[in-house]
């Protein structure tokens, strides 16, 4: 069974402030094989959480959307929601799954994709959202990870950290 945890920290080596809060983001290099890594770890688990901001206060909700598109690793929500508002106010994120003893935490910059293609793309691979969501409606939202640092930890083994 599939049970994820919040954890809220961003560090790394090449950092760069980016945004109003003074969090650190480190530069990534895009890498489409690690954002599938990424990916088949968020599927595997089933559930995920994705942690965003609020002024000073931080949110969690579950979320179970992760496909790749062009390379990158994508989540959906809709615009009516308080989850983008948040990230388009502060896109930094981090997201933490945990399955069979291992967890991921992905910290990033979730940034907003409008073009139609990618929302059916992420519409068309969960096909239970379309009684919700339509790729050509005002309130389907697609977001994409930037410089996306994954860690897979557990209790028992070394951390393996990579970048997309």
């Amino acid at each position: 069974m599939a049970v994820a945890a919040v954890v809220l920290a961003a560090c790394g080596n090449k950092q760069q402030n980016n945004s109003n809060n003074g969090t650190m983001i480190t530069k990534t290099t895009p890498n489409p094989e690690n954002a599938l890594k990424a990916q088949q770890f968020l599927k595997d688990a089933g559930t995920y959480y994705l942690a965003t901001v609020d002024q000073d206060q931080p949110h969690v909700r579950p979320f179970g959307t992760a496909e790749i598109f062009e390379g990158r690793l994508y989540i959906q929500t809709g615009k009516v929601k308080n989850v983008y508002k948040q990230l388009i106010a502060n896109p930094k994120a981090e997201i933490c799954a945990f399955k069979d003893g291992q967890w991921i935490r992905i910290v990033c910059e979730l940034i907003p994709d409008e073009r139609i293609e990618v929302k059916k793309d992420m519409l068309d691979k969960n096909p239970t959202l379309r009684s919700m969501y339509n790729e050509a409606d005002d309130n389907t939202i697609v977001f994409y990870m930037r410089n996306a640092t994954a860690t897979i930890s557990s209790f028992t083994s070394d951390p393996e950290t990579f970048s997309f």
